[in-house]
């Protein structure tokens, strides 16, 4: 069977180059048949290494960008590495250039709400796209691609570790045992991805973050942003011998234990996905065990919605749990595996977790409990009998507490109102306004759904295996 399903790939891969063959008829040799010339042995077999259309580059600024108008230049760099087949031929820290192509306007709906908050600049949508890639080698490869925002810099939440179930369960165990290994070393590689970004430090941090409580304030793209760039045209980088012995193990079960990673192709959420629904990845890098490559690069990973379950009101945060049982190298051969999601690329300060089946939920922040009880004492204090004892003559409160219940209720217009108007009323009036917002928002509001988008980076543990025979 393996030596049929290597001359499947085989044939699959020389086909474009044989294609365009036309066969003609031998003239006739007056030579007698001894002296003809030696057959000619047939080409080595050789593997295109092409980048599809719709390959997803994983991209971040490593410049801040102030934004000021379409067309001034954008820089960043490559996260994740780009493969064909067993091929590295983007590595990570590639640079690529672009530019911002448009500058969106800001809704009224959206003006209001930023206004109630006290920011009279809002957001406006942003939209870049890159154009070349710079290789190390001093290439200069131009792109066409369409960028979508990602979660920037890549921040890398596993799973929680299984739990073990005793000798019936052993080779559970053991798998589970290398997945945990491999997972660190994923999590090794995530982190040297962003390594390739410097971050800014922690004072241009703090400055940017008292910028954004101004009324006004320039709009900047930080360091670190994230997007999805996806080719619309094919980058071809030409073609590589193939040895017919690296393909022995192309079409067996991987070792299990084994670790892939992948990009989601389809995009999930638990508000709108069903129960049931089919769910595709492709493996975005080879897997390679003691120098044998088991499933290349373009295999899929075919799997489907095991759980979901909405975000709701009362601050109740959606849940999702998907399953891969099949995996689909390139000869379109099927396969069932046992897979499960042992890692996932998530935004910056989000609470994701997942737990030792891959299932994911977002979780609470638990300093709602401290910034809401602080909000409500901060209240609650501009109205008590003690308070009186901070009044001047004029019958104004004092300027710290006053200033505390205009940050809580209305930013820095609040903080400079509570402590320069010398009024009970105005200064409780912030105080109450922002232990509302606080107990609303952290309490009663609905909650956070999980999603997962298109392109998402993924870790994906592949266990023990039932016996099924391939499709043939």
């Amino acid at each position: 069977m393996r030596q049929v399903f290597c001359t499947f790939i085989l044939a699959g891969i020389c086909a474009s180059g044989a294609s365009g063959q036309v066969l003609k008829q031998r003239p006739a040799s007056s030579a007698p048949p001894e002296a003809a010339a030696a057959p000619t042995p047939p080409p080595a077999p050789t593997v295109p290494l092409i980048v599809p259309a719709g390959t997803p580059l994983k991209v971040a600024l490593d410049q801040e960008v102030r934004i000021r108008e379409v067309g001034q230049p954008v820089h960043g760099k490559v996260l994740e590495p780009v493969y064909a087949f067993d091929k590295l031929l983007i590595p990570t820290g590639s640079e690529v250039t672009g530019k911002v192509s448009a500058i969106g306007g800001v809704s009224k709906t959206a003006r209001t709400v930023a206004a109630m908050n006290a920011n009279f600049s809002p957001a406006h949508e942003v939209r870049v796209e890159f154009d070349e890639l710079h290789l190390a080698d001093g290439r200069k490869i131009p792109l066409q691609t369409v960028v979508s925002p990602s979660s920037g810099v890549l921040q890398f939440v596993p799973a929680g570790e299984k739990e073990k179930q005793g000798v019936k369960n052993a080779g559970k165990n053991m798998a589970s045992r290398k997945i945990s290994g491999a997972k660190q070393e994923a999590r090794r590689q995530w982190d040297s991805a962003r390594q390739q970004i410097h971050e800014p430090g922690k004072v241009h941090r703090l400055e940017r973050l008292a910028m954004a409580q101004l009324p006004y304030h320039p709009q900047y793209m930080d360091t670190g942003t994230g997007f999805n760039a996806d080719l619309q045209q094919p980058l071809d980088f030409g073609t590589e011998p193939l040895r017919p012995e690296s393909l022995s193990a192309v079409g067996t079960p991987p070792p299990a234990g084994s670790v892939v990673h992948a990009v989601l192709v389809t995009p999930l959420n638990s508000a709108t996905t069903k129960k049931g629904a089919p769910v595709d990845a492709v493996i975005s890098q080879p897997l390679v065990v003691s120098d044998q490559l088991f499933l290349p690069q373009g295999s899929h990973l075919k799997g489907s919605v095991l759980q979901v379950r909405p975000a709701r009101r009362m601050g109740r945060n959606g849940q999702l749990r998907i399953v891969f049982h099949q995996v689909v190298p390139p000869s379109g051969l099927e396969e069932r595996v046992e897979a499960s999601l042992e890692g996932v690329e998530v935004a910056k300060g989000e609470n994701l977790t997942l737990d030792s089946e891959g299932g994911a939920q977002v979780t609470a922040p638990k300093t709602r409990y401290l910034t809401t009880a602080i909000a409500v004492a901060l209240a609650t204090s501009s109205v008590s009998s003690d308070h009186d004892r901070f009044r001047s003559g004029g019958g104004g409160g004092d300027a710290g507490g006053g200033a505390a219940n205009g940050a809580s209720g209305f930013k820095l217009i609040g903080t400079l109102i509570g402590a320069l108007a010398h009024s009970r009323i105005v200064t409780s009036g912030f105080g109450f306004y922002g232990a509302g917002m606080s107990v609303y928002s952290h309490f009663l509001a609905r909650g956070r759904d999980v999603v997962y988008p298109k392109d998402m980076s993924m870790v994906v543990g592949l266990g023990t295996r039932d016996a099924h025979p391939a499709k043939q």
